[in-house]
């Protein structure tokens, strides 16, 4: 099979790709003929050297990825499951890019008959990722008000549809007059270019507080989302773009509105946790990819031999929504 092959510390352009041998199945797997993968940041982190692969899984990178089943292993045993040829998207801990991927059956979706293979491939990980902070690790109810940092982000905006399909306030930080009219246009009750403006300062003109707020960014965030949470409020952090380390937490502040601040990953979830969160996910929200209530935003789609220049845009933050790799 051709795979992208990187070296951990390339640059983008160095990405290339090479010829490996199709992988074998685990009995509790289906090997997936990949027609397309979606792209995080995740991917470029790895890339880079920074976050490797779990151990036991593929270091070739991608983390998502639609495609066809082709086999199936003969000791097979989950119930009602997939079928050769069935049409499915799903996670995998690494391997997505790549033309064939061993993947849990249990990790797997059937793509819903109103999406072809480039959109299905930019639900699993942005949609998993934000119905489980919204959802999973909180427990987000109507007319609640939340605040979504890097708002057009694959993320975002996921959970811009989830919240405002359960009737959230939802409030958004962007950079750039596209980024925050997409975030509107999917239901952003306000949009904040933090370029320009003080979240902390806006958020106060508009609501009360925040009962939720999702951040990938951490540094001077931390007591900014902290001035703008109502009392036992929770901050939940999912990546750190302003670097490892936050500024000086403000304890007085975050005893005072009795604040949960918590932190949550995908990738490195038990293989349980990920069956559960995708039987959840596909039992209350599915079908609405076929109503059109729910819908993955696509950015761009990139062939395989590309997929550096797509690298670059995501490192760059030129991104507004999610960005697709098809063989």
């Amino acid at each position: 099979m051709q795979y992208i092959k990187h070296q951990n510390g390339c640059a983008p352009d160095a990405l290339e790709i090479q010829q490996g041998k199709i992988p074998e199945l685990a009995p509790n797997q289906v090997l997936l003929k990949v027609a397309c993968f979606g792209l995080n940041r995740a991917d470029t982190l790895q890339r880079q050297g920074k976050y490797p692969a779990p151990v036991g899984e593929s270091e070739i990178l991608g983390l998502e990825a639609s495609g066809t089943v082709v086999q199936i292993h003969p000791q097979q045993t989950t119930e009602g499951h997939f079928k050769l040829d069935d049409k499915v998207f799903g996670l995998v801990a690494g391997g997505g890019y790549a033309e064939y991927v061993a993947v849990n059956t249990e990790h797997l979706m059937l793509i819903p008959t109103a999406l072809n293979m480039t959109k299905a491939a930019g639900i699993a990980e942005c949609f998993l990722t934000a119905y489980q902070v919204l959802f999973i690790e909180n427990d987000l109810q109507p007319n609640q008000h939340i605040l979504i940092h890097a708002g057009a982000s694959g993320v975002g905006l996921a959970a811009i549809q989830l919240a405002k399909r359960i009737g959230c306030s939802v409030a958004v930080t962007a950079s750039g007059q596209a980024k925050l009219d997409l975030c509107t246009k999917l239901g952003a009750d306000l949009a904040i270019n933090y370029q320009t403006q003080n979240f902390a300062v806006e958020i106060p003109k508009y609501w009360q507080g925040c009962d939720l707020v999702v951040d990938f960014v951490g540094g001077d965030y931390l007591n900014r989302n902290l001035k703008v949470l109502n009392r036992d409020g929770k901050v939940v952090y999912l990546a750190m773009l302003a670097g490892r380390y936050a500024d000086q937490l403000d304890m007085a502040l975050m005893l005072g509105k009795r604040a949960t601040i918590k932190a949550s990953t995908l990738r490195n979830r038990s293989d349980h946790y990920k069956a559960h969160l995708i039987q959840q996910f596909t039992k209350d929200c599915l079908v609405d990819f076929d109503s059109g209530q729910l819908f993955p935003n696509i950015d761009s789609e990139y062939p395989a031999s590309d997929i550096g220049k797509a690298h670059q845009r995501i490192e760059n933050n030129q991104t507004m929504g999610k960005l697709i790799g098809c063989w």
